[in-house]
């Protein structure tokens, strides 16, 4: 079983989460090139592939095994990265999905650190375990990519382990090398206290922000 039709907008404070579309790719290229030295580990498309990473976003929905989205500033309306769910699986009856995974993530230099991450993960597990009904939901990186790792450990899932030479590297000069990929998850047990605990720090980030502070920790990783 694979996803059906697009998914459907998710907004919060921070992010509002646009199921991707072609309009959407200019505003991703000017975003990619703010500065691209935090995408080491992962892949984000030059300025002028944004076309062509959208068609194949897109024929991956068609095909149903990606729902792509869009993260943008619903302030100023600009477009400041992408995201999706990907690897649909069903349960065993072969009705209904029992586990997805989030990926295809990055955000701009200037979004980093600023609570979007962490807004957008929570829009995302929301809509797979209380839309979906989902039992878990998966996220992986390259096991080298600590920033990565600690970000995704900051919205309160669990480390699995690493799945040794499991994916394409993106690492600059690995062209044609597999990477060790870092396994964590949510499942549905854990996400009524995972969502208080981000729901709260949630409101801790909009609290600073109306004080005029900056996000706690956004100089050391992506929130």
């Amino acid at each position: 079983m694979g996803f059906t039709g697009e998914g459907p907008v998710l907004e919060g404070a921070f992010v509002r989460l646009e199921p991707l579309g072609h309009h959407h790719a200019a505003g991703l290229a000017e975003a990619a090139e703010e500065r691209r030295d935090s995408y080491g580990f992962t892949w984000v498309p030059g300025r002028d592939a944004f076309a062509a990473y959208v068609d194949g976003q897109l024929g991956r929905a068609a095909d149903g095994t990606v729902v792509p989205y869009a993260q943008v500033d619903p302030t100023t309306g600009r477009v400041i990265g992408a995201t999706a769910f990907l690897d649909p699986r069903p349960w065993p009856s072969g009705e209904g999905l029992s586990a997805v995974e989030i990926g295809y993530t990055w955000l701009a230099a200037s979004a980093q650190g600023t609570g979007v991450n962490a807004e957008s993960k929570y829009l995302l597990f929301r809509h797979a375990f209380e839309s979906w009904e989902v039992a878990r939901v998966d996220l992986k990186t390259d096991a080298r990519n600590a920033r990565s790792r600690a970000a995704i450990a900051s919205v309160g899932a669990s480390f699995e382990g690493v799945l040794r030479n499991h994916a394409r590297s993106w690492a600059p000069g690995e062209d044609g090398r597999l990477r060790d990929s870092a396994v964590f998850s949510i499942i549905a047990t854990e996400w009524p206290e995972r969502r208080a605990a981000l729901e709260e720090r949630l409101a801790g980030i909009r609290e600073r922000r109306a004080s005029g502070g900056a996000p706690r920790g956004a100089s050391r990783t992506r929130s």
